[in-house]
């Protein structure tokens, strides 16, 4: 079978943005795979007896029955399938991403120029399209100006490749000038995600404040329900289906008043539980995590303000509980992007601010929808919480000159508590000594196709 003949599965958004359900061509299908691993849980015969009965009877009715019919959740966890989402808001993205388990791949702000990259204006008027193409306007001048002040400040030394140098200069532009993107801006996703915690997630995203993530919502439910029938056929019950939507409008946007700087919320860690494992907190190398079961020990919670662009980045980390920002113009924008212009652009970058906050105002739109309009280097109160291991791993990753610098100097903040507060534990933590320093291998880190005849070098 080839690559053309397989047959994906898509849906059209209303703003023009498309999902897709991938088909791999497998003769093993995911649910296929599914029924194989729940008929090996109540059998002692073998795979291979399920598989002749596979070939025999098909996983549908197995599927329909036992997974939706009789809520047997956890076989749905058996089998996994990608969809990608595409033209579709860095908010739509956040809301799918939002949840433990999720795994897939977003665009990056830091290779992407988003010159002629689609913004989803869901109000449609003349007032709302100016604000987004004022934005689009600013990054467009900026980032000819910006380039040529880092090149100035970070020029090229003999033994740095041409290529890479270019490319981390362009990466650094992206950085700053991504501060003037609407949260509106499109990006393009990729969802990896076993049957169980697809269906559960859709079921929170039908519900979901904003019309366009309920779109996609629907397109991918109808999608999925003609690609695999018997996995999202699950019944709905009217209770449920209120209190999701209950809750989904009143409290999935964290809104807070402004954390004066990155602060130790609250610590429940077990100190005397903690001493106990001194070695292993001391002893840990260079890249490796702290093993997982001292979560049991507690967890902490840190409060600070972080602008929504490096908030994408945060939100990565699935093992940290924490809450969707309301992105908004309240708290201020990030003075590091003002810090990292041409000077020459200055007045023109604070006067489009100034200008921007009254025409998004004047729109007089529910907050939610307002965030489409606003631009990503506005901060914004962020609260986090997690156990001391998936804390380490966060401010160790975080605080490195290859990370935006409005994450890395929260991380580094967040990293001296912790190693203050765990000092007479033992615990040691592996930081970047130079986290603030130009390094043209972050130009190393896009992801490219490489050329035939590098492969064949090779």
């Amino acid at each position: 079978m080839s690559i053309e003949s397989l047959s994906h599965v898509t849906r059209k958004l209303p703003n023009g943005g498309t999902v897709l359900v991938l088909n791999t061509g497998a003769v093993i299908t995911p649910e296929a795979e599914a029924m194989l691993q729940a008929l090996h849980s109540r059998s002692v015969g073998g795979v291979t007896e399920h598989l002749k009965k596979l070939q025999e009877k098909g996983s549908d009715r197995f599927m329909s029955s036992f997974y939706v019919g009789y809520g047997h959740k956890s076989i749905g966890d058996c089998g996994s399938i990608t969809v990608f989402i595409e033209g579709v808001s860095m908010l739509a993205a956040k809301a799918i991403q939002d949840w433990p388990l999720y795994s897939g791949q977003e665009s990056s702000t830091r290779y992407i120029d988003f010159s002629t990259q689609p913004f989803i204006d869901p109000v449609r008027s003349v007032r709302s399209t100016a604000i987004l193409e004022a934005w689009r306007r600013f990054y467009c001048k900026g980032l000819p100006p910006t380039r040529a002040r880092l090149q100035r400040l970070h020029p090229r030394s003999a033994d740095e490749q041409e290529a890479m140098y270019d490319k981390a200069i362009d990466a650094r532009a992206f950085d700053i000038m991504r501060g003037f993107l609407p949260a509106g801006a499109s990006t393009n996703l990729a969802w990896h995600s076993n049957l169980r915690q697809m269906a559960d997630k859709l079921a929170l995203l039908r519900h979901h404040p904003l019309g366009e993530i309920r779109d996609i919502a629907t397109a991918l439910e109808s999608a999925l329900l003609e690609a695999h029938p018997s996995s999202f056929g699950h019944k709905r019950h009217e209770a449920t289906e209120q209190y999701h939507a209950t809750w989904m409008t009143q409290e999935n946007y964290f809104s807070h008043t402004p954390y004066s700087s990155v602060e130790l919320l609250r610590n429940d860690v077990d100190r005397l539980q903690l001493a106990a494992h001194r070695d292993l907190l001391a002893r840990r190398p260079q890249k490796t995590e702290l093993p997982k079961f001292l979560g049991e020990c507690g967890t902490l919670q840190f409060g600070f303000l972080l602008d929504f662009g490096s908030f994408r980045d945060l939100q990565r980390h699935r093992a940290i509980h924490q809450r969707m920002p309301l992105v908004t113009t309240k708290h201020g924008f990030h003075p590091w992007y003002f810090q990292e212009l041409p000077e020459e652009l200055l007045p023109e970058a604070r006067t489009l601010l100034a200008d921007q906050e009254q025409a998004i105002a004047a729109l007089d739109l529910a907050p939610e929808v307002a965030q489409y309009y606003t631009a990503m280097g506005y901060r914004l109160p962020n609260r986090i919480t997690g156990t001391l291991p998936a804390l380490v791993y966060l401010v160790e990753l975080r605080a490195t000159r290859f990370v935006h610098p409005t994450l890395a100097a929260i991380a580094g903040a967040m990293a001296n508590i912790l190693a203050s507060t765990f000092a007479n534990e033992g615990l040691v933590l592996h930081l970047d000594q130079e986290p603030g320093r130009f390094d043209v291998r972050r130009g190393a880190h896009d992801i490219r196709e490489t050329a035939a005849s590098d492969a064949r070098a090779r």
